[in-house]
């Protein structure tokens, strides 16, 4: 009997309960940071209006994290990809309280996204934290970082661009580290493969601090795409 392949996924819809503020802010917002969903490449210098690069973080829970990134470095792009409406609602609200000008929110999956949408190279930086660590052993063949994600990720990332990834399960940092070792395209940049202590420029998230509560430790993984 034939086995089909689940494809990965970057994402378990979890739809949660919308405020009214968050429902306005995709109505009202929408226009201003949206980014429909496109049967064409995606033409990143026309969405912002500049050459300035860019970063993109899957999966970006409720944007706080996201937009504090934002509204510190000016100089830099926005893509934010989450398919949790409440959250992309918060994003957006978020930004319009601090006159972002440097974000823009996709509304699909990452996978998906990243295959048909963004241009090979256009990515300076790529954040992924806190993604489901799928933690039960026969579900980890369902984890986003897998290699050939990872293989995707870097046909769309720039020479010396920055993949960041940060996980509160143990289990899934040794995973990440182990995946990325076998990919030629990726350097740690921390000496014998320790994990990173959090950058100071990325904010804690509130999934994080809800796991810091629980006593979780948290790893960091830092890389260079050469």
């Amino acid at each position: 009997m034939s086995v089909i392949q689940r494809k990965i996924r970057s994402f378990v819809r979890r739809e949660g309960r919308m405020t009214a503020a968050q429902t306005r802010a995709l109505d009202e917002l929408w226009p201003r940071y949206g980014i429909d969903k496109l049967d064409q490449e995606l033409d990143v210098e026309a969405l912002f209006g500049n050459q300035n690069p860019v970063t993109l973080e899957i999966g970006f829970g409720n944007g706080e994290s996201l937009a504090t990134m934002a509204a510190a470095s000016p100089e830099k792009n926005f893509i934010g990809i989450e398919v949790h409406r409440p959250g992309v609602g918060n994003l957006m609200i978020q930004a319009e309280k601090l006159e972002l000008n440097n974000i823009q929110v996709i509304v699909d999956d990452a996978v998906d996204m990243l295959e048909k949408t963004l241009p090979d190279g256009s990515l300076d930086c790529v954040q992924i934290f806190f993604p489901d660590p799928w933690h039960k052993k026969r579900h980890h063949k369902r984890r986003l970082i897998q290699k050939k994600f990872i293989d995707l990720l870097a046909s769309k990332q720039c020479e010396h661009g920055l993949l960041h990834l940060a996980t509160d399960w143990q289990d899934y940092a040794e995973h990440m580290l182990t995946v990325l070792k076998q990919h030629h395209q990726y350097q740690l940049l921390t000496p014998s493969e320790q994990f990173h202590i959090r950058p100071a420029h990325r904010p804690e998230t509130k999934f994080e601090r809800r796991g810091l509560k629980l006593g979780h430790t948290i790893w960091d993984l830092v890389y260079r795409r050469e």
